[in-house]
């Protein structure tokens, strides 16, 4: 197993829940630390303004910043291409490469792998964002073939207003969408405060719950060669074993 293995994570300015989820999720791997880098996201919206935020000389400036600290991995810990499309995400992912030799996912990236790998067909979503982004994020996974069996999203606008969605608050979505009996329930956004909510939600419904912070730490650890079954607490997604194998990045 690698030792002192750091992963690098791109982060949007106002979000204050990924850093300290993160941290939190690998705390019981002393050989592993999170490193961040942030850049200018206030405002998830489809004004040009806001989409522009995304642009992929901006995120390259973070990466340069981050790849300073010889981090192992590099993961955009968040979820514009879900309404600006995957192949976002995945041309970021070459760019990184081809630019600091570092291989890089995303944390849509990694939910999709997620998807594919457990036989997802029909899935819950659960988002903090207003109507138009959120059917956009439908439309984009219509895409792919999967169907949105429920869905709940709150409307929000201001970046920093997500992660000050209650615990009661995600609950209650996650009860609403989880009567659907869909194969997985998504929560795409990393500034909404509910990773933790993961394994009590599982044990209680007996649906996997796929947040978009873990996706980002469970890809990343899987691009450094960490075992994704080390990380205890934290929901199915870093136990099951045909998920659990090692990979190579974009």
């Amino acid at each position: 197993m690698p030792s002192n293995v750091r992963l690098g994570m791109l982060t949007p300015s106002s979000n204050t829940v990924l850093e300290p989820m993160s941290t939190r999720i690998v705390a019981g791997l002393p050989h592993v630390s999170v490193h961040f880098s942030r850049f200018r996201v206030v405002e998830i919206s489809l004004k040009e303004q806001m989409l522009a935020q995304f642009d992929e000389d901006v995120i390259m400036q973070a990466v340069e910043r981050l790849a300073e600290a010889r981090v192992d991995v590099i993961a955009w810990n968040g979820t514009s291409s879900g309404w600006l499309g995957l192949e976002r995400d995945e041309t970021l992912c070459r760019r990184i490469k081809a630019a600091t030799g570092i291989p890089a996912t995303t944390s849509m990236l990694a939910l999709n792998e997620v998807f594919a790998a457990s036989g997802v067909r029909n899935y819950g979503l659960i988002t903090p964002y207003t109507d138009d982004v959120q059917a956009r994020i439908l439309s984009t996974y219509e895409g792919l073939g999967y169907r949105c069996a429920s869905e709940v999203h709150f409307r929000l606008q201001e970046n920093f207003s997500f992660a000050e969605v209650g615990d009661a608050t995600i609950l209650d979505a996650a009860r609403q969408v989880a009567l659907h009996k869909p194969d997985a329930i998504a929560v795409i956004c990393t500034n909404l405060r509910a990773a933790h909510l993961a394994e009590p939600l599982e044990q209680e419904y007996g649906i996997p719950v796929y947040d978009t912070v873990s996706t980002a730490v469970w890809g990343s650890l899987r691009i450094a060669g960490i075992p994704t079954n080390l990380v205890t607490g934290w929901g199915s997604l870093f136990q099951k074993p045909w998920l659990n194998q090692t990979r190579k990045a974009i």
